[in-house]
């Protein structure tokens, strides 16, 4: 039996299980994090699968839509999700991943300036997730796991700033500069097809000095929600003559039944596994995938 298909928009043709396998490997390790994975979905499907055009990052979005939801249902269900964080999250880069989406379709609609574009913010993501490893270890920051029942407890809320509470440590953020940092990164997030989640989480971790395991439910459901507005933008906003921008449903929503099950798993077990060592195996990877998108940008002729 043949179990070859080949998706309508993307033209291209692949094993049916081969996206939602991928998914699920990248999502298990990214959702712990409070990455959605989408980030590393995107060189796979420009690289491997050959997927280029602006649709790439639509259907990016169609699989946070999918995949997303499970991971945010276990951090609420284990007391590890900061509403208020996930709020101002939201608020900032939802009309950040709006203005993305004009800079993808009218200014980056070459596979190969996508590809430039692509190395430069996963150099600078990988580099932040070093940073945060190495320097938390350094100031013996929050690294390990955590005992079960601990949960986030409830501080002060105002307009200025948040506090909140977890494992009997005090952490705040003010909000004006959250939001600044959510816009930006929603920006980045609408033109790449992530969401902005991917990268405001490492930035909550190193900058407001806030702990992964609460950071993690608020970037993925703030994901979560951009990526809806995400593929509605896509899917309804006038494009270039000739360049699509319509998501390929059933090939974003394989790669979402992958990462709907990798991300409950995440969640489920990113308490037992020491937060250092998958900053720093994702870091390593972005990297690597700069490093090769800037060569492969800078070799290349053709841009394909």
């Amino acid at each position: 039996m043949d179990l070859n298909v080949t998706f309508p928009v993307s033209g291209i043709t692949t094993w049916v299980f081969l996206p939602p396998i991928v998914a699920f490997a990248v999502s298990f390790f990214a959702s712990m994090g409070g990455v959605s994975g989408a980030f590393l979905l995107l060189p796979f499907q420009i690289s491997f699968l050959h997927f280029v055009s602006p649709s790439v990052s639509a259907t990016n979005f169609v699989y946070n839509v999918v995949a997303i939801p499970s991971g945010v249902y276990r951090y609420v269900r284990e007391g590890r999700m900061v509403w208020p964080l996930a709020g101002v999250v939201i608020v900032g880069t939802l009309p950040g991943v709006l203005l993305g989406y004009y800079v993808r379709v009218l200014y980056l609609p070459d596979p190969k300036a996508f590809k430039l574009f692509v190395g430069f913010v996963l150099l600078y993501v990988g580099a932040r997730l070093l940073r945060e490893v190495f320097g938390a270890q350094k100031k013996g920051g929050v690294l390990t796991n955590f005992a079960p029942g601990e949960k986030v407890r409830r501080g002060l809320y105002s307009w200025r700033s948040i506090k909140y509470e977890f494992c009997g440590e005090r952490y705040s953020f003010r909000i004006p500069q959250m939001l600044v940092l959510a816009f930006i990164v929603g920006i980045v997030g609408g033109i790449y097809g992530i969401g902005g989640g991917s990268i405001i989480s490492p930035f909550c971790v190193s900058f407001f000095g806030l702990p992964v395991y609460t950071v993690a439910g608020a970037a993925l459901l703030g994901t979560f929600l951009t990526s809806i507005a995400g593929v509605l933008f896509y899917s309804i906003n006038p494009a270039q003559s000739g360049v699509s921008t319509l998501p390929d449903w059933p090939l974003g929503i394989l790669f979402g039944l992958g990462g709907l099950l990798g991300m409950y798993c995440g969640a489920r077990f990113q308490r037992h596994v020491p937060q250092r060592y998958i900053k720093a195996m994702l870091a390593l990877m972005l990297i690597f995938l700069a490093v090769f998108y800037a060569l492969d940008f800078f070799n290349s002729g053709s841009g394909t």
